[in-house]
């Protein structure tokens, strides 16, 4: 083939193309397929859910405990980079500002191919001020929302966390989640080649809706104090956890939850998974002699015994079925009332055998042991009461001084408060109500009874029996405080070994639970220390973080410190004379 034959060939063979070419461009405009037309359309179609901000949590007063914050996701267009930008200054700048492996961010971006990589999620807009300053050509900035705790830890257990989909994922956060959580919003339009949205296409545009506000029964200054003793606790006895309660005992509102070891919400991915537990509600262990004040208040109530009664505390040895029974600080005979102040083993064992089995299960569980308190958080445990067809002969005399038995700490304070509530059980809460956006309460929480274990005679009885407690001669001394008569009980119990059974030699679960004043109450606390180390008497370790905490908790509610009478010091002294010699029993 000459020159001319191969310049025509080559002619028609260009033409031919341009002709097949322009064919197949007709049939795509002029009457493409269906599948080309989704493939467009797909390609071009742009769906966008937005989340709604999520509600804020606050507290009683309304200070802000969870708020979301405007974040952004740091992305870049790789191929944009290429084309129009500077990588190495890109990839220079990005491992400066975000603390990034510049060799990992080169694999990143070196994609030309590629329009969209997310290089770090979920960064605070102050954090990457300094990055957007540069104006670098390929790098984008989306916004997202993220959650906040701008108290840091303070009341940690209680807020829990919502994980980084905004989906709450602990505590408050968890429970509340379907009130927190706004509604989604609905964006359909379409983009462009550059996959930018092309606004005159918009379709759909249904804004997202804010979340409810969870305002709760906690006060943060009070949490504060709790969270401030645990602190001075757990520096000097070193413990392996620590935990408090505060709660109204009229109403059940928690005012304080604290529990150690603790943990930042704004890096909960960072704490381990045992830092995040709240024990006050899912930590089980026996209790020990605060169990004695629920007893004996059970025994008096249903006419087993006075408190003048008296009791032989066989000094401090006593055989039972076949077991002996010890108290730390031998007695001889001691009031019923005496008992109780002097926290003996044997002497309230004798009190649950006038009780009976039966009677004994019955109280127990009318105090609310063995399930659930009903409060809106996540993981409570029930506990476990035993049925009376799986006791031993000696199962009394050990459920008498809190053995045989595991509790959590909310239920024993709240055994508590209805003793000081006129025998009247309330069920805690911490939610206090809801709102909406517009501050409209879509959701509120009221007192609650939810049982009645002994006579409001009784209650009273109680309460004069345990303020002798923190009286000279009693457990609990270092409880009490000036202005106030405090009215509580010391505990003391070796820990479970649940591994090999039976118990640790020298692990011990102190704690004081008690409420002020004795004579009107308006808070109950409980103290809890696991495994404290140089001592483990409740009456040592805790209670003097229980005068802490009641201290600053009853000046700043500003209940004044006329808390008692010249007479009902009287009336209390009169309830069952005895020999003081000064000494602090410790069978607790």
């Amino acid at each position: 083939m000459n020159d001319k034959g191969r310049t025509i060939f080559i002619a028609l063979f260009v033409v031919a193309a341009f002709a097949g070419l322009g064919v197949r461009l007709a049939f795509l405009h002029l009457k493409p397929s269906a599948n080309t037309l989704k493939r467009i359309g797909s390609g071009r179609h742009l769906e966008q859910e937005t989340r709604g901000p999520r509600g804020r949590v606050l507290d009683r007063d309304g200070n802000i405990l969870a708020v979301d914050i405007a974040a952004k996701h740091v992305c870049a267009d790789p191929k944009f980079i290429f084309e129009h930008g500077d990588m190495q200054a890109v990839c220079e700048a990005l491992a400066e500002h975000l603390s990034l492996d510049r060799t990992a961010l080169w694999q990143q971006l070196d994609q030309p191919h590629r329009q969209y990589v997310r290089i770090k999620k979920f960064m605070r807009k102050e954090r990457i001020e300094p990055l957007r300053k540069l104006q670098l050509k390929g790098l984008i900035f989306e916004d997202v929302p993220i959650r906040d705790y701008p108290k840091g830890a303070l009341g940690a257990h209680v807020i829990g966390f919502a994980n980084h989909e905004g989906v709450g994922s602990a505590g408050v956060e968890q429970c509340m989640n379907s009130y927190l959580q706004g509604s989604a919003g609905l964006r359909i339009s379409q983009k462009d080649g550059r996959r930018r949205e092309i606004y005159s296409r918009r379709t759909v545009d249904i804004k997202p809706q804010p979340g409810g506000n969870v305002y709760l029964t906690m006060d943060q200054q009070i949490q504060h104090f709790a969270e401030k003793a645990l602190d001075d606790l757990v520096a000097k006895y070193r413990p392996e956890g620590a935990w408090a309660i505060v709660q109204n005992v009229r109403t059940g509102e928690i005012l304080a939850m604290a529990s150690l070891p603790t943990y930042n919400p704004n890096r909960f991915n960072t704490a381990p998974v045992e830092w995040r537990r709240n024990r006050t509600i899912n930590y089980t262990y026996e209790p020990g002699s605060v169990m004695k004040a629920v007893i004996i208040a059970s025994a008096l109530d249903s006419g087993a015994v006075r408190d003048q009664d008296i009791f032989d505390c066989e000094d401090g040895r006593w055989m039972y079925g076949g077991k002996p029974l010890h108290d730390s600080h031998g007695e001889g005979l001691l009031s019923v009332a005496d008992i109780l102040k002097k926290s003996s083993n044997i002497g309230a064992a004798k009190i649950a055998l006038q009780m009976g089995n039966e009677k004994v299960y019955q109280s127990l569980r009318a105090f609310g042991f063995g399930a659930q308190s009903g409060i809106e958080l996540p993981g409570e445990d029930a506990g476990i009461v035993w049925p009376v067809k799986r006791w031993s002969k000696i199962s009394i005399t050990r459920l008498a001084m809190g053995h045989e038995v595991l509790v959590t700490s909310l239920q024993m304070l709240s055994a508590f408060s209805a003793i000081a509530n006129d025998g009247i059980r309330m069920r805690p809460v911490i939610i206090r109500r809801v709102a909406d956006a517009k501050g409209d309460t879509i959701l509120e929480t009221f007192p609650q009874e939810t049982g009645r274990p002994i006579r409001p005679e009784t209650a009273r009885q109680m309460r004069r029996l345990l303020a002798r407690v923190t009286q000279p001669g009693g457990t609990g001394t270092k409880a009490a405080l000036r202005g106030y008569l405090v009215a509580g009980k010391t505990g003391t119990a070796q820990k479970v070994n649940l591994e090999e059974g039976g118990y640790y030699g020298s692990k011990y679960i102190a704690s004081f639970v008690g409420f002020l004043p004795a004579e009107n109450p308006v808070i109950s606390i409980m103290v809890v220390a696991d495994d404290p180390q140089g001592a483990h008497y409740g009456g040592t370790v805790c209670a003097p973080y229980f005068r802490e905490i009641a201290d600053q908790t009853m000046r700043y509610l500003r209940v004044p410190p006329e808390g008692f009478t010249t007479e009902y010091l009287t009336e209390l002294e009169s309830v069952h004379p005895e020999a003081e010699n000064g000494s602090q029993s410790h069978s607790e």
